[in-house]
């Protein structure tokens, strides 16, 4: 049977997680909020809607959001050309590739965003789909972009293994029921990971290409039960 290796890509196979928490810094600023960067670093993973919602509450002036999401994209596409993969992230998705994995991002990116993501990457010839913001009505931490990334690549959560680095990665593939294992390169601590659904954590995309052997990558996975 087919199997599907799925992937976040901001803060797991591409060092942006920091340049998102000061451009969305500097959008919020921008429009006279004063909102700390150490909350907007946990908030990165969440779609933008949601990313909103989640610093400046359901009682905000939402006329407000696509001015601040406008900013921040402004903001953010100054780095578009040089956008910096994490170490092994080409390496691992074309192992995996070789070794008969189905690999497919699961991004809250889309557009040109994700266009200058994957050349960043530069293993195009290994991904075999994506499912991005455009794809889903609700983003992580709901299951939803993890499910899309299971229908593109034709298999059940059972046959399917997701990777991401952050509390809403690991949130949507539990309850998408695949397993998920954590990465560390976005700043978020192992615990954090851990609690929120991670089977085990590694440094970085170099880090579980060494091990990949004994990690669930390494062998034909069996799903979780949905959370």
């Amino acid at each position: 049977m087919d199997r599907a290796a799925v992937f976040d890509v901001d803060g797991t196979l591409v060092d942006t997680n920091h340049l998102h928490v000061v451009t969305w810094w500097e959008a919020f600023r921008q429009a006279g909020h004063d909102v700390p960067m150490h909350a907007v670093h946990r908030a990165v993973g969440l779609g933008s809607d949601d990313l909103i919602a989640h610093l400046l509450g359901e009682d905000r002036d939402r006329d407000q959001d696509a001015t601040l999401s406008d900013a921040h994209t402004a903001l953010y596409g100054q780095y578009f050309d040089r956008l910096p993969a994490l170490p092994g992230a080409a390496d691992l998705l074309r192992r995996l590739h070789g070794d008969g994995w189905t690999v497919v991002l699961a991004t809250s990116a889309s557009g040109a965003e994700l266009g200058a993501l994957r050349r960043a990457i530069g293993a195009d010839d290994a991904i075999a789909a994506t499912a991005s913001a455009d794809d889903v009505e609700r983003g992580k931490p709901a299951p939803e972009p993890v499910e899309h990334a299971l229908e593109l690549a034709g298999v059940p959560a059972s046959r399917a293994v997701f990777v991401g680095d952050t509390v809403w990665d690991m949130r949507a593939g539990s309850k998408a029921g695949v397993r998920c294992l954590g990465v560390l390169c976005g700043g978020i601590p192992r615990a954090d990971l851990e609690e929120a659904g991670a089977e085990a954590v590694y440094a970085d995309p170099a880090g579980l290409l060494a091990s990949l052997a004994e990690s669930p990558l390494g062998s034909a996975p069996v799903g979780r039960r949905r959370a």
